[in-house]
């Protein structure tokens, strides 16, 4: 009996632990065999050194599915192709997984429009490649040319990073070869000769003079402006720039500024009324019209008017001698000019005028 128990209790642990097994791999891959699964494929022109198939394929980060399928465009489509025809691209198909996977699938295409490439990305130090999907520039990355019709699902690729970088060493050592490298250490040590001996040419003494004598000029004029910074009337320009900003800021505030403006405004409307509606060449051709007669005017009577003028001087003058005369002799205005000077004889024995001789006899 207890041979029996040992082993029915074994038997159940056996059972147990292959239940628990078989959940542990259900959870941490099972899942993925119930899930909608679609395939991609891609074609590459240059080398996958280091993709295998179950390597991931990631959009950003984010992973989409497996590689499942790598091969040659060669052995699935062209061998009806003439060899010297054939294209020779890699042919990677990936597994797509997800709940969305169908409707990715229809959106591909209009991806692809927008730029949606595959490119194949180092995944570490080991060397190990993986899939990475994302949007670039569809005009700088476009699609390899093809002449057949995909199996599966075309998704684009584009150059990867490191065959970028591979080819631009290759690019950079095939110049250096081409280079003269003799030639050019030639140059360099003509170069620096030449700035050795300008180098030595160059006065550093009187350089260094001048820049000193430079310096102290600038401390002087620092110290100037120092002072004039700190000195009262850049206080007192400070505090009438202060009122005066005051004053402006008043002004502004001013109603009547408002009211100005409004006037001004108003002005400007009736003339640009009046300009449109004619009015202001009327006036113009009126003022036109006057000025034409004054002018016809003063030309027929342009004697008379300067008998007038000759006649307006003689008259200023007479009016100069009058107010002469009425500074020197206020009572000439009424009376006339001035009285004759009498001169009285200085001799008793001298004779009298005539109206003394008549009033003696």
């Amino acid at each position: 009996m207890d041979e029996k128990r040992y082993y029915t209790r074994l038997g159940l642990f056996v059972v147990a632990s292959v239940v628990l097994l078989c959940a542990l791999l259900f959870i941490l891959g099972g899942r993925s065999l119930f899930q909608p699964t679609s395939i991609v494929e891609t074609y590459f022109d240059d080398s996958v050194a280091g993709l295998d198939v179950g390597a991931p394929m990631r959009f950003r980060g984010v992973p989409l599915g497996q590689v499942s399928f790598i091969g040659m465009s060669t052995v699935l489509y062209e061998q009806d192709v003439p060899v010297d025809q054939r294209k020779g691209y890699i042919v990677v198909r990936v597994r797509v997984t997800g709940p969305r996977t169908e409707q990715w699938q229809k959106e591909l295409d209009e991806y692809v429009k927008r730029g949606l490439r595959v490119r194949t990305q180092l995944g570490g130090i080991t060397g190990q490649l993986s899939l990475a999907v994302d949007l670039v520039d569809p005009k700088t990355t476009p699609q390899l040319p093809f002449s057949w019709t995909p199996q599966y699902a075309y998704l684009p690729s584009a150059p990867s990073f490191t065959s970028q970088i591979m080819s631009s060493i290759q690019n950079l050592a095939s110049n250096l070869d081409k280079a003269d490298i003799q030639q050019l250490g030639q140059n360099l040590n003509a170069l620096v000769i030449n700035v050795n001996r300008k180098l030595d040419e160059v006065p550093l003494a009187q350089l260094s003079a001048d820049a000193g004598a430079v310096l102290k000029d600038a401390r002087v004029a620092l110290n100037h402006v120092n002072r004039i910074v700190s000195g009262p009337r850049v206080e007192e320009l400070i505090g009438n720039l202060s009122s005066a900003s005051g004053r402006v800021d008043k002004l502004l505030s001013n109603p009547e500024l408002g009211h100005t403006v409004a006037n001004a405004s108003a002005l400007s409307a009736r003339l640009r009324n009046s300009a449109e509606n004619g009015e202001l060449d009327r006036i113009m051709k009126n003022l036109d019209r006057a000025l034409q007669r004054t002018d016809a005017l003063l030309a027929e009577n342009q004697y008379d008017l300067r008998g007038v003028v000759q006649d307006l001087r003689v008259t200023a003058a007479n009016f100069r001698r009058m107010s002469e005369t009425a500074r020197n002799f206020p009572p000439g205005l009424l009376v006339g000019g001035p009285p004759q000077k009498v001169e009285l004889p200085t001799d008793s024995k001298a004779p009298l005028p005539n109206n003394s001789k008549k009033e003696s006899k």
